[in-house]
């Protein structure tokens, strides 16, 4: 089976946009929708109603000892949409709020 999700991307913007159904996660640049929902159901046992893809254009970023510049990889971004009541466990994080510091 070729590897079409790479993995699921966790930042603020995509949890937010967990909580109302929607899901991002980081895809192959060549993949295409049905490939992405076929996997994403084989992979968490879900049901895909909705896909919206970017391509994530990589950056360019200076690395090493001499501070080359170098260019990371382009990707794909894939938004998809669950059938209502459905979720997935990976996007569910609870935040732990303990205060540092001195008392």
């Amino acid at each position: 089976m070729k590897h079409t999700i790479i993995k699921p991307v966790i930042s603020e913007k995509s949890l937010a946009a967990a909580a109302k159904g929607w899901y991002t996660f980081a895809a192959v640049l060549m993949s295409r929708k049905p490939e992405i929902a076929s996997a994403i159901n084989a992979l968490y046992g879900v049901t895909v109603t909705s896909i919206h893809t970017l391509i994530m254009h990589g950056k360019e970023r200076k690395a090493g000892k001499r501070m080359k510049r170098v260019h990371r990889q382009d990707w794909k971004k894939a938004i998809v949409k669950l059938k209502s009541g459905q979720k997935i466990d990976a996007f569910d994080i609870h935040e732990s709020h303990e205060t540092h510091g001195t008392h």
